[in-house]
């Protein structure tokens, strides 16, 4: 008997699953160890991004405090650290308390302030500038495994340079003005201009100059009684 188990247990039995060659573009799974759903689509699908990356990776989000701290949250609860650049660290800290449980998952410093951060493949950070329309260059870039999530509450001097260098873009409500600039810099269709001014609270397009997805982000019961119902505005 005793040899009989050294070479292990048998695993479970499972009915098998097949699929004919030609279904397989149907298939759609959202794969990705580093990904957060971000939102839904109009059909109800999750959308899933990747923020970690073994090549520097950088994001600008155009929109409210309360996205950029879902994304915070959720990030976390990926296993990133996530440290917070910000000049308002009263409305970061009870999210940063509440998401900690003991551990210093997501940290407040001052603008300028970030240290090292030493990111690795098993233990990725999150940068989040919430530093206001002005931006100041950050000492702490993205790097692989290490990405930089920008927030603009609305569209500023700084913002088509951060735009164009960005990774991907993220576009919340914004001004009819303020849409035809964004539609030129990222090369959006008309439709999707004339669309950003009209978008309902939650709503965000994430986009590249090549790929435009709207999500509808959803707050889980903890995210809600955390940080209240999805806003634009704070």
């Amino acid at each position: 008997m005793a040899s009989r188990y050294t070479q292990g247990l048998l695993g479970p039995r499972r009915t098998e699953h097949a699929v004919y060659a030609d279904h397989l573009g149907a298939l759609s799974l959202p794969i990705g160890d580093d990904g957060v759903v971000v939102g839904n689509d109009a059909e109800g699908r999750p959308q899933v991004v990747g923020f970690h990356h073994p090549s520097p990776y950088d994001v600008v989000l155009i929109g409210g405090l309360w996205t950029a701290q879902v994304l915070a949250l959720r990030l976390a609860g990926a296993g990133a650290r996530v440290a917070v650049e910000t000049g308002r660290a009263q409305v970061w800290t009870n999210l940063v308390q509440a998401a900690g449980a003991g551990q210093e998952c997501i940290t407040l410093y001052d603008v300028g302030r970030v240290p090292p951060m030493g990111p690795t493949v098993s233990s990725p950070v999150l940068v989040v500038r919430d530093c206001g329309m002005r931006p100041p260059r950050g000492r702490v870039a993205s790097m692989p495994w290490q990405s930089v999530l920008t927030l603009l509450p609305y569209l500023s001097p700084v913002a088509p340079r951060l735009l164009r260098g960005a990774s991907l873009v993220g576009i919340q409500r914004v001004s009819p003005d303020e849409a035809q600039q964004i539609g030129r810099v990222m090369q959006l269709p008309q439709q999707e201009v004339e669309a950003l001014s009209t978008l309902g609270d939650g709503v965000t397009l994430w986009c590249t100059r090549r790929e435009r997805q709207y999500a509808l982000t959803q707050p889980t019961d903890a995210e809600s009684g955390l940080l209240g119902t999805p806003r634009r505005l704070d």
